[in-house]
């Protein structure tokens, strides 16, 4: 598992070929043919990988802890009161959601990530926006339902932690909107 950690590190650095060498010269790791496709593709999502033991579930990368100090990546959360400031450290390939999720922090994400609802918006701090990669269309689609919109609004469960995010700070908006059951928290499988 850790050296599949290391691969999906490595896959968000950017060094997709060296990655894909290596497995395919090593034909004794635990990657399945999609992984391998999973990796080829410049969009990569640390949630995507799988085992011998199977997929790794949605939030299952976010519960384990950085490896090295090298892996933690520092974020701060503020609460939808504006005061309370939660500093986490997370590590590279961390979903942001689902480490509010591993800390309890009030971030919803009532679709569990599928782009189908808005309960897991964010504002970004400026500094940090463009670091993150654009939203895709459907990304903005559903930002597009959120109250509280702001130019730098994002959908927690499309950051992935990078070392560039180091330091970043997101804030909870005031409220959300949920269209399945105003008040419904989806328990983490």
């Amino acid at each position: 598992m850790a050296l599949l950690m290391n691969f999906a590190k490595a896959a968000l650095r950017g060094s997709n070929s060296v990655i894909l060498s290596r497995l395919r010269s090593s034909p004794a790791q635990n990657l399945c043919k999609s992984c391998l496709n999973l990796l080829a593709k410049p969009k990569y999502h640390a949630n995507s990988f799988h085992t011998a033991c199977g997929p790794l579930r949605h939030g299952e990368y976010e519960y384990e802890d950085p490896k090295s100090p090298e892996d933690i990546v520092n974020i701060t959360y503020l609460d939808r009161d504006g005061e309370t400031e939660h500093d986490i450290k997370g590590k590279v390939g961390d979903n942001v959601m689902y480490l509010a999720h591993r800390h309890d922090l009030d971030v919803e994400g009532a679709c569990e990530a599928s782009l189908a609802c808005c309960t897991c918006h964010v504002i970004v701090q400026d500094e940090y926006f463009d670091k993150i990669p654009e939203a895709t269309e459907e990304e903005e689609d559903m930002l597009d339902l959120a109250p509280f919109l702001t130019a730098t609004s994002r959908l927690s469960c499309q950051i992935i932690l990078t070392k560039e995010l180091d330091g970043m700070k997101v804030e909870l908006p005031h409220a959300t909107r949920n269209f399945y059951v105003d008040g419904h928290v989806p328990q983490p499988h």
